[in-house]
């Protein structure tokens, strides 16, 4: 049976093929070899895939796609960690800005764009990405993610630069303090995911003059410094997946339009594409 896996920092998609019967689905916490140990990742399947790792006798093939998946070291703690807990399986290792393009673009050429903990970009030519010089991280990069978007809202709300009555809201719903950030993003780990989970509250704001501005601001951030830094971007159909496009799809799709840009999909989960991506290649 084939395994395939789609990862982001926050979150492991999985999805096992099973022979004349629908695909059974899992998930995990995110196993991003950037942030995460061969062990640790080990310890994130056993706690939380032991469903999955069930069927680890049934497993002969093993295809995962993962953000900080974008060197062969890297390569070799994820399909370390895997040969763990499923040793008769075969297993590849490959970046999410693979797997998103296998699901999003196929066969065919064109821009992939994640928004979702983080971003990234990469022009598809219809069989290899090609990622250019994005994927700096949240410290650096990640424009128009969820990880941005958490980030302008901390600071929004600590400079005080929040309507007050959505500083009052977000102030209810997080009690954050300065001190309590600065711990949570300087001093403890995973704080891409600590600084995405803010992202959320947008949705309760969505209507308001404040949640609209930051959104197009975020978007066309990403738009100028990731789209268009591919100099023929128009010519192609561009491809959003992430939980960020998907949710805020309405407000990427109006930008999207307002800078003449093809739009193609937008998908929140790469993985139901592109496992029938795999499936199909497969035979």
């Amino acid at each position: 049976m084939i395994l395939v896996a789609d990862s982001g920092s926050s979150k492991t998609d999985w999805l096992l093929a099973v022979p004349d019967k629908e695909p059974l689905a899992f998930k995990t916490g995110g196993l991003n070899p950037y942030f995460l140990t061969e062990k640790e990742m080990v310890k994130i399947l056993q706690d939380q895939g032991a469903d999955m790792v069930a069927h680890a006798a049934d497993v002969t093939e093993i295809y995962f796609f993962g953000a900080g998946c974008s060197s062969p070291d890297r390569h070799e703690i994820v399909t370390n960690a895997l040969s763990q807990l499923f040793p008769k399986a075969y297993i590849s290792a490959d970046s999410d800005l693979l797997g998103s393009a296998y699901a999003t673009c196929g066969h065919e050429k064109g821009l992939c764009c994640v928004l979702g903990t983080g971003s990234n970009i990469s022009f598809f030519d219809g069989e290899e990405v090609h990622s250019g010089k994005h994927g700096l991280g949240y410290a650096l990069g990640d424009e128009g993610s969820g990880t941005w978007f958490g980030k302008a809202l901390i600071t929004d709300f600590l400079y005080g630069n929040m309507p007050a009555d959505i500083h009052t809201q977000f102030d209810q719903e997080y009690h954050l303090t300065k001190e309590s950030v600065i711990r949570d993003v300087y001093q403890k780990p995973a704080a891409n995911t600590f600084l995405a989970s803010f992202s959320r509250f947008l949705n309760t704001i969505r209507e308001t003059d404040y949640c609209q501005a930051l959104l197009a601001r975020g978007f066309q951030e990403f738009i100028d410094s990731d789209i268009k830094s591919f100099p023929q971007y128009h010519r192609y159909k561009c491809h959003f997946v992430g939980s960020i496009a998907f949710v805020f799809a309405d407000e990427l799709r109006a930008l999207c339009e307002k800078n003449e840009i093809h739009l193609g999909k937008i998908i929140r989960q790469p993985i139901f594409d592109l496992m029938q991506f795999i499936v199909s290649r497969e035979r």
